[in-house]
């Protein structure tokens, strides 16, 4: 088991973080239909079929959304560890549990650093 403290090697994190933004970029191209206008012609859809439909929608706008966001973090997480700093905290400097960045490659905070924003 490796020691939390301990920075884990570019490299891993570098790969790690490639196929997230690999990963991301095909959901995001797959995803670009799914918010396609509503039709809201009564004789052809039923009002349950519309109002599932713009459900439907409005959950892939938001999915997508979220997709984009992560796409940054990944994209400013490759940025610092070009940097000399990745996989370290962006508010302590510590290092990011590797069981962390292993979730989530994009991590920008360790665990306290992140608890401690929530709380504020």
């Amino acid at each position: 088991m490796s020691n939390p403290t301990e920075p884990v090697p570019e490299a891993w994190l570098h790969e790690q973080l490639e196929a997230l933004l690999t990963e991301l970029d095909a959901a995001l191209a797959g995803a670009a239909d799914s918010g396609a206008t509503v039709e809201l012609d009564q004789q052809r859809t039923g009002r349950l079929s519309r109002m599932d439909a713009l459900q439907g929608q409005a959950m892939a706008k938001a999915s997508q959304q979220r997709r984009e966001a992560q796409r940054v973090r990944a994209r400013r997480a490759l940025k610092r560890l070009e940097e000399g700093e990745g996989g370290l905290c962006i508010d302590c400097l510590e290092p990011i549990a590797r069981s962390r960045l292993e979730i989530d490659p994009s991590a920008e905070r360790c665990i306290a650093c992140a608890e401690a924003r929530e709380q504020d």
